[in-house]
């Protein structure tokens, strides 16, 4: 087994986060193109918590490394599933997703976690720390070499794709803090234009 770790910390509050990340995949993010769909299969809130549950499929066009693909005749349309949980309370967002393509090859188990990072926060310029763990385990049998390749290959994988991810995830969000701030300061204009009428 291979983990593989990051930290980050957004320049965004983690209001603007915990709701641009239901946008995550959407047009303004450049650096998604492999993420084909995005369907949420439940979604609701717990009476008692507060807590909304979200389960999600996720379809990718991820072509695995070619001598991979060879030996065990992979398809480059992959499936996930991910269940989300949004704490509004504790100001948590906890992510878990595991493939369902592959499996029989390759276990990975994703957890990422945004919260407000208060270590970095201002009065009125609130950050948000981004933490994401992935373990990866092969299973290609009692080869030992081969499923060493596997998970050092995945690792690889996973270290570009969360590159990239954080990158679009920043575009998303300063495109939607520029949009909807466009749209805060028409709504005021029309507001006083009707008020000045």
């Amino acid at each position: 087994m291979r983990v593989f770790s990051s930290n980050y910390t957004f320049d965004y509050s983690w209001n603007e986060v915990s709701t641009q990340n239901w946008r995550k995949y959407c047009p303004w993010n450049k650096s998604a193109p492999h993420v084909i769909a995005v369907d949420t299969l439940s979604r609701h809130v717990d009476p008692k918590t507060g807590i909304l549950r979200t389960e999600r499929l996720i379809t990718c066009s991820q072509a695995a490394p070619e001598w991979i693909a060879t030996i065990f005749g992979l398809s480059p349309t992959t499936y996930s599933y991910e269940t989300s949980y949004v704490d509004p309370a504790r100001k948590k967002v906890t992510m878990c997703s595991t493939n369902l393509s592959w499996s029989n090859i390759i276990s990975v188990r994703e957890t990422v976690v945004y919260q407000p990072d208060e270590s970095k926060s201002e009065p009125g310029h609130e950050r948000t720390k981004f933490e994401q763990e992935a373990r990866i385990t092969a299973l290609a049998g009692g080869w030992k070499k081969i499923k060493a390749k596997i998970e050092e290959a995945s690792v690889e994988q996973f270290r570009e794709n969360a590159r990239r991810g954080r990158e679009g995830f920043e575009m998303v969000l300063e495109t939607s803090r520029r949009v909807f701030g466009e749209e805060k300061e028409r709504e005021e204009r029309l507001r006083q234009e009707a008020a000045h009428a």
